[in-house]
């Protein structure tokens, strides 16, 4: 009877918003880890820092509502570790190693040159 009973709370649970709000949630800290192979010229800095804020916020909220959301924490700590991780490469390519972002850009430039002398011919 007991499991028949923990079903019924389990399966009213997942009825909840308390359930499909995380789990429609993640989709962003996965986008934001499978990101961290792409390259740091295509990070938003604003929006990434945003991302950090709207984390923090909400991991506040789910353990100032009753009851308590754990499962939405869970979901705002993963994105903020892993928007905290995109800051990072944000800040380091445009701020700490400008080197390499100038030679990126000089790269391009060159390789548009070159695009736009093969036109004329």
């Amino acid at each position: 009877m007991s499991t028949q009973s923990t079903f019924k709370k389990a399966f009213k649970y997942m009825c909840t918003t308390h359930f499909w709000g995380p789990v429609s949630n993640f989709g962003i800290p996965v986008a934001a880890i499978m990101d961290l192979k792409k390259d740091p010229d295509l990070i938003s800095g604003p929006m990434t820092g945003s991302l950090i804020l709207y984390s923090l916020v909400f991991m506040r909220y789910s353990m100032a509502v009753t009851p308590k959301n754990y499962l939405l924490f869970g979901c705002h700590l993963v994105n903020e570790i892993a928007q905290l991780g995109q800051g990072y490469r944000w800040v380091s390519y445009h701020y700490l190693d400008e080197g390499k972002a100038k030679d990126k850009a000089e790269r391009e430039a060159e390789a548009a040159k070159k695009a736009l002398g093969a036109t004329k011919s």
